[in-house]
């Protein structure tokens, strides 16, 4: 009798974990369903599990992992010193892993499914051409430069200038302005980042944040020099409220970023896309252009970047960081980021087509005109309120 039972309540878990994973199956298939889920689902979810990990000060996803391996790993070891059935052994750990499969996806994974930025925002895709980019690229010159000058001339890695709940209150006020139409959730009082309870390891691999998806966590190296600290805040933020994309979730973070009242905030922003900008610079351009691009450059930036460079070439370890880059590669592969890892650098095409959008049909000059007649006119009306 207790066999039956035992058999019985086995067969239901895997049914059960089957169904499950079928159904996780069919949404990989169908964006609109991601949606749907990133949408209607997750918030729900998401909140569920951050009500509980919200009263840890660290982070509960590390140590979650941490227990899973070497619980796997443990349980395999004795099994073996005791002589239990190899195969019984596997089934066990196949659908321990099968659970965590989906707990990982109903969590936070099924965001990878959703509907691309384009399609949700509705801003039109723009391919790269000569015209445009020299028009974005003039733009962040401009505003990186202007940036570290209102940051302050010596500026640091570890600059800080102001407090990090500072930090926290302008990331959340950006993210609470963001268009409805980019799909992203609230942000909530309980969003805080984690750090990491092995940051020195993950300095290894060049991993400066990471969303815990098992417990609705945003996890932050505790080695982040200051200098990167909004705009990593920022990105990791991004993927809490719902973004899968490496590449949109570098779009918020500069934008929410460039955009704050805070200089050091600002020019963090701009800061973390000046190695994906001259990359693409450097394979966009002749090289006389591209040296023209760097000479723009304030000295100071180009001396700050060559140290943020060298800080983490000394923790880096090629070993570790490229087997930790590979199987990342072919995770994002197979959730449907097609170009993998280069996801990251994409940011720079999707603020090319946002700009565009932005400028509409009225052209760039005409924009600018614009934007000065109205600041100007903002100005005029507040030199009457003066004199009343």
């Amino acid at each position: 009798m207790i066999k039956k039972s035992v058999n019985k309540k086995r067969i239901i878990r895997w049914s059960v974990l089957v169904l499950l994973i079928a159904g996780i199956g069919l949404v990989r298939g169908n964006s609109s369903w991601g949606e749907w889920y990133a949408l209607h689902l997750y918030p729900v979810v998401s909140a569920f599990f951050s009500f509980f990990s919200s009263w840890v000060p660290f982070s509960l996803g590390d140590l979650f992992i941490l227990l899973i391996v070497s619980g796997g790993v443990g349980y395999a070891v004795y099994g073996l010193w005791k002589g239990r059935s190899v195969k019984l052994m596997f089934v066990r750990l196949l659908e321990g892993a099968g659970w965590i499969y989906v707990w990982f996806y109903m969590a936070w994974g099924m965001n990878y499914f959703r509907e691309d930025f384009y399609t949700r925002s509705g801003v039109g895709q723009v391919r790269y051409n000569p015209a445009n980019f020299q028009q974005f690229l003039e733009n962040y010159l401009t505003g990186l430069n202007a940036a570290y000058e209102s940051a302050g001339d010596t500026v640091t890695l570890f600059y800080p200038t102001i407090e990090l709940q500072e930090v926290a209150a302008e990331i959340k006020k950006g993210y609470s302005e963001v268009d409805s139409c980019f799909g992203l959730l609230s942000p909530r009082e309980e969003m805080l980042p984690k750090p990491m309870l092995f940051s020195r390891s993950m300095s290894k691999m060049s991993i400066l944040g990471y969303m815990g998806p098992f417990f609705s966590e945003f996890n932050l190296n505790t080695e982040l020099p200051f200098i990167q600290y909004p705009s990593c805040y920022a990105h990791e933020l991004a993927h809490r409220l719902g973004i899968s994309s490496e590449a949109e979730a570098n779009l918020y973070a500069y934008m929410i970023c460039i955009r704050s009242s805070s200089p050091i905030v600002r020019f963090s922003g701009y800061f973390s896309l000046l190695g994906y900008v001259m990359q693409n610079a450097r394979n966009l351009l002749p090289e006389s252009e591209f040296q023209k691009v760097v000479k723009q450059l304030n000295p100071g930036i180009v001396a700050l970047y060559k140290e943020e460079s060298a800080y983490w070439r000394s923790r880096y370890s090629a070993r570790i960081g490229n087997a930790q880059e590979y199987l990342y590669n072919l995770f994002l592969k197979g959730n449907r980021v097609q170009s993998g890892v280069k996801n990251y650098s994409e940011v720079i095409g999707l603020l090319i087509s946002y700009e565009q959008y932005r400028i509409g049909e009225t052209g760039y000059a005409d924009l600018k005109r614009l934007e000065k007649e109205y600041l100007k006119a903002v100005e005029d009306a507040r030199m009457v309120d003066s004199t009343k």
